[in-house]
């Protein structure tokens, strides 16, 4: 395509579709409009487009579902080291890109990422759902716990906020006392972090004796990692912030935001799928899973078409709802318990699959731990865990605290995990994805 041309602006606006007959009929109507697009503008996927026998005018989203291979993170990093610095998965000519993000680099080679005003706005348009699941309003102030970089999360919550009309506050560049001092003089309604910065936050405010049941925070929205929809992560955030109430979300820099909470089950997303095809697969036969069982999210970005996702494995492990509509009347595809994990996360010690957010369920039920790490031995010939807790409090007891996770890990998973107790202040603390399963 023409740099002169316009990009189509499928938004958001479908808020009011109803049923699935509804939902299935706008994308494929978008999805028409992208492939459109990629067939005559995007170098990588018209080959595969073409390989695969796809028109834009394909039938049905089944014929699409059936016909197109999935799109693997590695081809995209390989693309981008044949094709520096941005790749091929490009639509239009340069000049039209006027955005660049960069993934995180949390499991491998940090990718690079552009957006045309039209994909970014796309974005914005999502995230303003997000908003208003999250009840979200014009009158709200809203802080942003997140330095300032290439991470596209922080970017288009930022700007979205900003055109629904908030207060947006910016966090970066700041200690988290002092980005609590600007939470409370500013009169901050909504707190935007990671749930463990949102723990730290916390935590910080105990130290310094700062009385956040004073203050005027009813919101965190959390994203990042999968603490905000585990039950116990959430109970101890909401602990630590007496007034708030914690919202998940998630999304990729490569998809941007995926899903909001829902507002009536509390564990809860629902991927947006007026702006996303969600499939949930069994990443062993890659045929959809049956409702209820655990499953790898794949997702096709409809209105990113500048650089857009056909079929994307995102690596990130769910678990769909048995039955729609949802109690809150969304249509969309429910997650239950948001993102368990990753596909990649997963380690077997004596026979027993372990995810990161299962441990973390466990140790976070225990309301003494203040923070946790995790080393995963695999030295010898069985992998094994040991790991290390904070006392909440100087007053708790290192042994017994070590012991009663020891039990409880038992009861949970039957395996004997060693845990030791450790100073408080040894485990780093961080405001972006926590790492906490150290490997050695």
């Amino acid at each position: 395509m023409q740099s002169g041309q316009t990009e189509p602006n499928p938004g958001v606006e479908g808020l009011s579709v109803q049923g699935r007959g509804g939902i299935e009929t706008s994308q494929l109507a978008r999805l028409r409009d992208l492939l459109a697009s990629l067939l005559t503008g995007n170098s990588f996927y018209a080959s595969r487009l073409h390989e695969a026998g796809l028109p834009a005018e394909v039938p049905t989203l089944d014929a699409f579902r059936s016909s197109m291979p999935f799109t693997q993170k590695a081809e995209l990093v390989e693309d981008q080291r044949c094709h520096p610095p941005y790749g091929s998965n490009l639509t239009y000519s340069l000049d039209r890109y006027t955005r660049f993000s960069r993934t995180s680099a949390t499991t491998g080679k940090p990718m690079h990422w552009l957006d045309t005003p039209e994909s970014w706005q796309w974005m914005l348009d999502n995230w303003d759902r997000v908003f208003a699941a999250a009840g979200v309003s014009s009158r709200d102030r809203v802080f942003f716990a997140f330095s300032f970089g290439p991470f596209l999360g922080f970017w288009t919550a930022f700007e979205a906020a900003a055109q629904r009309g908030c207060l947006c506050i910016p966090g970066g560049g700041m200690s988290s006392l002092a980005r609590l001092g600007a939470i409370l003089e500013n009169g901050v309604t909504v707190l935007c972090c990671t749930p463990t910065y949102a723990l730290r936050l916390g935590e910080v405010a105990i130290e310094q004796r700062l009385d956040l049941s004073r203050g005027s925070v009813r919101t965190i929205l959390v994203a990042g990692e999968p603490g905000g929809s585990i039950g116990s992560t959430v109970a101890t955030i909401e602990r630590l912030w007496p007034q708030a109430r914690v919202v998940d979300h998630h999304g990729m820099t490569e998809t941007g935001p995926v899903s909001y909470g829902c507002p009536r089950e509390p564990r809860r997303l629902h991927a947006m799928e007026e702006a996303y095809i969600a499939e949930v697969i069994d990443p062993g036969d890659f045929q959809p899973v049956t409702p209820g069982d655990i499953g790898e999210l794949v997702l096709t970005t409809l209105g990113r078409t500048g650089s857009p996702l056909l079929r994307y494995r995102t690596g990130d492990l769910v678990r769909p709802a048995r039955s729609q509509p949802c109690v809150c009347g969304s249509w969309d595809l429910g997650l239950e318990g948001g993102i368990l994990g990753r596909s990649d996360d997963m380690v077997v010690v004596r026979g027993v699959n372990l995810y990161p957010g299962a441990v973390e369920a466990v140790v976070r039920g225990c309301r003494d731990v203040a923070e946790y790490r995790v080393e995963v031995d695999t030295r010898g010939t069985l992998c094994e865990l040991r790991i290390q807790a904070e006392a909440s409090s100087e007053s708790v007891g290192g042994p017994m605290l070590g012991r009663r996770l020891e039990s409880e890990l038992r009861s949970a998973f039957g395996l004997r995990i060693p845990v030791s107790v450790v100073p408080r202040g040894t485990l780093p603390r961080s405001e972006f994805k926590a790492n906490r399963w150290v490997r050695i």
